[in-house]
């Protein structure tokens, strides 16, 4: 062998110079150990300066000098394998470094062999694998989070690759009704309503990050509305597809309840005013097109204040909703049905070939709702007072309609309630007299337009003064002298009844006082003074309180006050009429029933009503003596009433013969033309002085 030349060396000294400078530069540290020493042969500076050596100091040393005896002994297994097997050996090892800090390294032994293969030495690669290893420690804790929070979370949650199912959570589980063995490798779709399809397939192909809402299919085959918001994310080394699905159904009720009751009355779950009004035009606009006729039902329940005075709301709230679920069985599925308040409801019939149609319905309502309701464990008869306008003859616009309907309504309860009235030309003149006829009743009473007349009262054998009956006239600015005929409908409908009835009370009040002062009597007796109620007054809540009140502000008794009520106020409250007559009477006040023989007042009801007198209606009156009937029916009451120890008066006597048969017959006192006619409070006064 020849010995190496000088270009050899040079060549030898220039390849070892380019290794230096490679191993100085990759990303490993590299050293040479010899296989029967352990001591260092070579090291880059990475090696090096990593065990706070230089390059030519590590140079020699045993290894357990420079990893320490701790280090040597960690790593003596994998170099006695390396030297057993004569293979590379590879493992991982922790460093802990200068900073505190430790340092994950992998380590490679690869054994170096001599031309003979025989194991001279053994090279050390170390890579710095720390940053690798904390990467993924993270993904590692951030996958445990994931995991945890699945597990915890109330909301569904699954993972998907190519839209088949790798992982769920247990809400998932119970969302669709499926087990999540049944559930993993199982396509999404598979558990999307057949109508949603589309809309997810699309979803999915973008492959986007976004959320919205769908249908999924419980097991049971029920429809559950989701709200899905989707992720791309990195799950034990590959990337999936995670979906958080949320059961939306709650939400979605109450948003529905929310615009339930925007639109619904909350008491019948009936439209309510705003709601009917927007339908209703629609339907109207409709209707001008195609030329169909339309009907607009304006329905008010006569004298339902008192059910709410006499039971309370609650059981008036249950009549309502009895009433209103009656209405809407009555009616199609094309009809629409409101309420607007109180006790008045709306309907706007469809589909109409003519008035005989509207006749069908108008009958149907009728008879349905004046069905007895149970209230307060008894039956209560409810009617309906129905106004009715045609679409397009009686208006072509929503308001109009209404504002006819409504006219018709009231001219029904005028004939007598429990009955309809179509609109008429003629009613809307009527209803803007009214409007106007209003206003200045409420400015009559401000402008004390109104006073008492008194027609007197007599004993039917005596002739003596007995009393006189107080009625209401109004001074009309430009109209005159006006009856109670002429503006007491208007007062009751717009409820100024009540005002003007306590005025009369009260100045019927005022006058027995300054009659009692000045000596104005009847005989010996104080000079009593009759008063008219309206059924208004009669059925007001806590009435006698305002009698009461009245009585004690005018400075009056009772004693000196009568109040006559009709048959048909007593028979429209019969079931608190007696309690609301005992109380006036124990004011001091005597109670009439003016008017008896036209209403509907049964014997047993008459025993059983708190009373001290009976008025016999002038109709019966003025036929006698002439016609037969008209004498059985009136000497039947006047016997009947004294039976009961009833005082009985007849009323419109304008003859002598008329006088002589009623007290014949044992009528107590007169009251009419043949005694005196109506009179003002001076006249009146002067009447009395003259006799």
């Amino acid at each position: 062998m020849n010995a190496p030349t000088e270009l050899d060396l040079e060549q030898q000294a220039l390849d070892a110079a380019r290794f230096r400078m490679l191993a100085d530069h990759v990303p490993a540290w590299i050293a040479l150990y010899g296989a029967a020493d352990h001591r260092c042969q070579f090291a880059n500076r990475g090696y090096a300066e990593a065990f706070g050596l230089t390059q030519a100091s590590i140079v020699g040393k045993h290894f357990s000098e420079i990893v320490g005896m701790a280090g040597y002994e960690q790593v003596r297994p994998q170099v006695e394998q390396l030297v057993r097997e004569l293979t590379p050996v590879v493992y991982e090892r922790t460093l802990l470094q200068p900073g505190g800090d430790e340092a994950c390294l992998e380590i490679h032994l690869i054994p170096q062999f001599d031309d003979a293969q025989v194991l001279r030495g053994s090279w050390v690669l170390v890579y710095d694998i720390t940053r690798h290893r904390r990467a993924e420690r993270r993904l590692r804790e951030s996958e445990a989070r994931l995991d945890k929070f699945m597990q915890a979370s109330v909301e569904g949650i699954l993972f998907h690759r190519d839209g088949y199912m790798t992982d769920v959570n247990q809400p998932l589980c119970e969302m669709t009704g499926w087990p999540a063995a049944e559930l993993i490798g199982q396509h999404v779709l598979s558990y999307v309503t057949e109508d949603e399809l589309p809309k997810v397939r699309d979803v999915m192909l973008q492959n986007d990050e976004l959320h919205y809402q769908t249908v999924i299919q419980h097991r049971s085959g029920a429809r559950v509305p989701v709200e899905l918001i989707l992720r791309t994310v990195e799950r034990d080394g590959e990337q999936l597809r995670m979906a958080v699905v949320r059961d939306i159904s709650d939400r979605l009720a109450n948003e529905a309840r929310i615009q339930h009751l925007a639109h619904h009355d909350p008491l019948t779950g009936l439209l309510n005013r705003a709601a009917f009004m927007e339908r209703m035009d629609a339907q109207l606009e409709q209707a001008r097109h195609s030329g169909r006729m339309l009907a607009l039902l304006f329905i008010d329940l006569d004298n339902f204040k008192r059910v709410n005075d006499s039971l309370g709301h609650l059981e008036g709230d249950k009549v309502l909703t009895t009433v209103s679920e009656r209405l809407v069985a009555a009616l199609r599925d094309s009809d629409l049905i409101g309420r607007f308040g109180g006790d008045e409801f709306i309907v706007l019939l469809d589909d109409l070939d003519s008035r005989a149609d509207i006749l069908v319905v108008l009958q149907a309502l009728l008879d349905i709702v004046e069905v007895p309701v149970r209230a307060d464990g008894r039956a209560l008869s409810v009617t309906p007072s129905i106004g009715v306008a045609v679409f397009p003859d009686d208006g072509r616009q929503a308001d109009e309609l209404i504002q006819h309907a409504d006219t018709a309504m009231y001219q029904a309860k005028a004939r007598g309630r429990a009955t309809y009235q179509f609109f008429e030309p003629a009613l809307a003149a009527t209803a803007y007299a009214d409007l106007v006829l209003e206003a200045e009743l409420a400015q009559g009473l401000t402008r004390r337009e109104f006073e008492l007349f008194f027609q007197p009262q007599v004993d039917a054998v005596t002739g003596q003064l007995t009393g006189a009956e107080a009625l209401l006239r109004w001074r009309h600015p430009q109209r005159g002298l006006l009856g109670p005929d002429a503006f007491i409908f208007v007062a009751e409908r717009h409820r100024l009844m009540l005002d003007l009835g306590e005025w009369v009370l009260a100045e019927a009040a005022r006058t027995a006082r300054r009659w009692r002062e000045q000596g104005v009597t009847a005989g010996r007796e104080p000079m009593r003074i009759a008063v008219n109620l309206s059924r208004m007054q009669f059925n007001l809540q806590g009435f006698a309180d305002t009698v009461r009140r009245v009585l004690d502000e005018a400075g009056a008794q009772g004693e000196w006050l009568e109040l006559e009520l009709t048959e048909r106020m007593l028979m429209d409250d019969i079931a608190h009429a007696p309690a609301t007559l005992a109380q006036l009477r124990a004011l001091g006040l005597t109670v009439s029933v003016d008017d008896f023989g036209t209403g509907y007042t049964s014997l047993a009801h008459l025993t059983e009503l708190p009373l001290d007198k009976l008025k016999i209606d002038q109709g019966f009156v003025a036929r006698l003596p002439d016609d037969v009937g008209a004498q059985a029916i009136t000497r039947a009451i006047v016997q009947m009433a004294l039976g009961l120890g009833l005082i009985v008066t007849a009323e419109g006597v304008r003859t002598s013969a008329q006088l002589q048969l009623l007290a014949g017959w044992g009528c107590q006192q007169l009251q009419g033309e043949l005694v005196g006619l109506p009179m003002p409070l001076n006249e009146f006064e002067s009447w009395v002085r003259a006799r």
